[in-house]
């Protein structure tokens, strides 16, 4: 039991989801304010150094004392979360916040339905297919969507699918908080290459750095906290659906905090993919997600 799973929970499991996805999706709109000044790998950087910090802090994982296996569960995990969040920047400063978790929800959805042979699971391929349709680029105007974005959304959402599978590995290897914990060092070490040469860190002050921590604590800390409470006492199926209003929530906090628009035509995306999601978690055997750190 982690330290967090001792204390009294401060909210009932349901409200502690959803105060989980607005805090993500409110994270990610703050990290993209951040991208002018230290761009979206710089910003991917800080976030995971940061959250590294804090989470190891907090859980203490005795890394010294792992065994190959362990390790071999620990690595795959923190690799997977590192080019996950690096492809999630990559796309969100290309193209809206509710488009790119639309589309990088279709990596967890692929895994809910794979192998599937139920023709209700078909019907919600079909409706994340539509909605997918109308995400999509087709042609080459100036006030369409960046091609670039969209491939790199879908490429986190295959990042992601693949952190849901080593997750469950890592899980059953290292307690949850731990494992959590020093896979963020991997996915840190991933990470910071990249935002150390294409990043803008010189240009880092005082107040950026503030920022920088309000994006750890909200994109990691605080819904890791939170969803690790709410999954002891609620089941998978209902975690999962709760978890399918990411998109919708993502669109909206885009237009409330960075003005990003969509069109009737991407919000009608957003619902079909969502819905989907959400149909494919109440009438399937959906994957045991751990959270998005």
């Amino acid at each position: 039991m982690t330290p967090a799973g001792r204390r009294a929970p401060l909210l009932s499991p349901i409200p502690a989801v959803l105060l989980a996805v607005v805090s993500v999706q409110g994270g990610a709109a703050l990290a993209k304010g951040l991208f002018p000044a230290v761009g979206a790998t710089g910003a991917a950087g800080l976030r995971l150094v940061l959250a590294s910090v804090m989470l190891l802090a907090f859980f203490r994982p005795p890394l010294m004392r792992y065994t190959r296996a362990q390790w071999a569960a620990v690595i795959p995990y923190g690799l997977a979360l590192g080019v996950m969040n690096l492809t999630y920047y990559l796309s969100i400063a290309r193209i809206p916040l509710g488009l790119a978790v639309t589309l990088e929800f279709v990596g967890p959805f692929a895994l809910a339905v794979v192998g599937s042979r139920r023709a209700l699971d078909f019907l919600w391929v079909l409706f994340a297919a539509a909605g997918i349709v109308l995400i999509t680029p087709w042609t080459a105007r100036p006030d369409g969507l960046d091609p670039l974005g969209v491939v790199l959304a879908l490429a986190a959402g295959a990042c992601w699918a693949v952190y849901i599978l080593v997750g469950g590995r890592l899980s059953r290897r290292v307690p949850e908080g731990e494992g959590v914990a020093a896979g963020m060092v991997f996915a840190t070490l991933t990470v910071l290459p990249f935002a150390l040469v294409g990043g803008h860190l010189e240009r880092l002050t005082p107040g950026l750095f503030a920022a920088s921590v309000g994006v750890a604590l909200l994109s990691s800390a605080l819904p890791y906290t939170l969803e690790m409470r709410a999954l002891g006492q609620l089941s998978s199926r209902a975690f999962g659906i709760l978890m399918s209003l990411e998109p919708a929530v993502a669109a909206l906090a885009g237009w409330a905090f960075l003005r990003e628009h969509l069109t009737p035509l991407q919000w009608l995306a957003v619902a079909l993919v969502s819905f989907a999601s959400a149909g494919a978690t109440l009438t399937g055997k959906r994957p045991e997600p751990p959270v998005e750190a």
